[in-house]
């Protein structure tokens, strides 16, 4: 049972940190813009946008994959850009930073609490150990 608890707990930890990686990212190139239709390799394409899926993960705990964003960016007005096409279009990544900030408390407290865990089941097995010697 303890490794059980542990296994979940840190799948927990590692999700977190996924989620706090793909949010910073976000945060991080909010401020970007790119060509319109840009394709993918291009170096005038806007950044991509990103989210994370968290499933269950068989047998106990989660997995967190970084995935696009869906749109991943959004056309705005920006006609002093030097990427604006000829109606002052850019493409700018699809982040909202408000959302941005919820996603990093959300993944702060997901990872203080599969901490929490990981201590309880220490001074469980802590207490288990003084109880047998």
């Amino acid at each position: 049972m303890p490794d059980q608890a542990l296994r979940t707990a840190v799948s927990g930890l590692a999700a977190a940190t996924t989620r706090v990686n793909a949010s910073a990212n976000n945060i991080a190139n909010a401020g970007t813009v790119g060509r319109v239709g840009a394709a993918e390799g291009d170096a005038d394409r806007a950044y991509q946008a990103q989210t994370v899926q968290q499933t269950s993960a068989p047998g106990s705990g989660t997995r967190a994959a970084i995935v696009p964003r869906n749109p991943a960016t959004q056309t705005v007005f920006a006609p002093d850009s030097p990427l604006a096409n000829a109606q002052g279009l850019v493409d700018a990544p699809n982040v909202d930073l408000g959302e941005e900030l919820v996603n990093q408390i959300t993944a702060k407290a997901a990872f203080k609490a599969n901490a929490a865990v990981i201590r309880s089941v220490d001074e469980q097995q802590d207490d288990l150990l003084d109880i047998l010697s």
